[in-house]
């Protein structure tokens, strides 16, 4: 267990992470979800800068019942961009930051994800269960 206060970020997260853009539409994010079974996906702009997260939560909002759409039309939602349900400016976290640190943000701000860049570049995405895996491997030893 001691092995595990030496973890950083990066030791733990999936680098070079699959991501979209803000003109994905949902049908397309819908069908990344289903075949990869991810939690989120980061959005980057056509500079390749993180823009935004999308998440199955996002996806789910889309389909709220509202007084302006008391009933949603599956096909209309679905033809929307990423854009239009994505979360902006997503919390990230740095490669360098420790494993316990980020164990701690993970539980307090209670996602299941995080986006991890360096120098203003995406460079890996990090989960609740990479930092599973880590605390598998450092009692293992």
């Amino acid at each position: 267990m001691y092995e595990f206060l030496k973890y950083t970020v990066k030791d733990a997260m999936t680098p070079s992470p699959l991501t979209t853009t803000p003109d994905t539409l949902l049908r397309e994010l819908e069908k990344i979800f289903e075949t990869h079974d991810f939690n989120g996906i980061p959005v980057l702009n056509h500079e390749g800068r993180l823009v935004g997260m999308v998440t199955k939560y996002d996806l789910l909002k889309a389909f709220i019942f509202t007084p302006d759409s008391p009933i949603p039309r599956y096909g209309l939602i679905m033809d929307r961009p990423a854009s239009s349900v994505m979360s902006l400016d997503p919390v990230t976290v740095n490669p360098d930051m420790p494993l316990s640190r980020l164990l701690q943000e993970l539980v307090e701000l209670q996602t299941k994800s995080f986006p991890v860049v360096e120098n203003g570049r995406l460079v890996g995405i990090i989960s609740r269960e990479d930092v599973l895996k880590a605390l598998r491997r450092t009692t293992a030893a």
